[in-house]
């Protein structure tokens, strides 16, 4: 059954995703503060550093996706791929992407540290924010925009800056924990090339959709790549 769109509030939910995500940037801020991505630990060191600070600090007791921690080539990966682990050498990018259940809500963050004072990863990294606010901008602007249609302007920002989009994908929705329940078709959920419907349609529970975006950027020449998403 459609639930009955005059009855939600609209309002508090988008309420409680900020509340959800301001939260994760301040796990991430921890992580930062304690100097846990650092050259010679591992990806897994830092992933399970994680895990225990969203225990202690804020109470997490679920994550609606696996943390993930690519350093170096990883960093080429996205979220499916499995690579093997690596340890964080001196000038690695490394790139966290988290996904903690706060109450209720999803949150769904990734940032990318530079360890290193290489140009180009410099570079990369402070593309990544200026890429998405561009991509942000495009959607506000943009009311009919389709998933397809947000997927190559991604696409088309990361190819401008001199860069290759990473991934297959560049965002989905989050939600009441677990949005990946909703009935319907799951590709009407995601940034992507086959999600020909409009964003700012209606979920399947007649909810407004709330976005993640994510902008992953790679030198696949030079093997390395950054990540950041966030609420769009």
């Amino acid at each position: 059954m459609v639930a009955d769109v005059g009855a939600i509030d609209e309002a508090a939910r988008r309420t409680a995703l900020e509340a959800a995500e301001a939260k994760a940037f301040a796990l991430l801020a921890e992580v930062e503060e304690a100097g846990l991505i650092a050259p010679g630990r591992s990806e897994r060191d830092v992933e399970e550093d994680i895990a225990a600070i969203a225990a202690r600090r804020f109470g997490v007791k679920k994550h609606w996706h696996k943390r993930i921690v690519r350093a170096g080539a990883n960093a080429l990966t996205s979220f499916s791929d499995n690579p093997p682990l690596r340890t964080i050498a001196d000038d690695d990018l490394v790139y966290l992407d988290i996904g903690p259940v706060f109450e209720a809500w999803e949150a769904d963050v990734g940032k990318t540290y530079a360890l290193g004072v290489d140009p180009a990863k410099l570079r990369l990294v402070g593309d990544l924010e200026r890429l998405f606010t561009g991509v942000q901008r495009h959607f506000h602007a943009t009311p009919d925009i389709t998933g397809a249609e947000l997927y190559a302007t991604a696409c088309a920002a990361a190819e401008g800056a001199g860069w290759t989009f990473g991934a297959k994908s560049a965002g989905h929705i989050v939600a009441e924990f677990a949005h990946g329940h909703l009935p319907g078709n799951k590709m009407w959920n995601r940034i992507a090339p086959g999600n020909t419907t409009r964003m700012r349609d209606l979920d399947t529970l007649g909810r407004i959709k709330h976005w993640i975006l994510e902008i992953h950027l790679v030198d696949q020449a030079r093997a390395f790549g950054g990540f950041y998403e966030r609420l769009l």
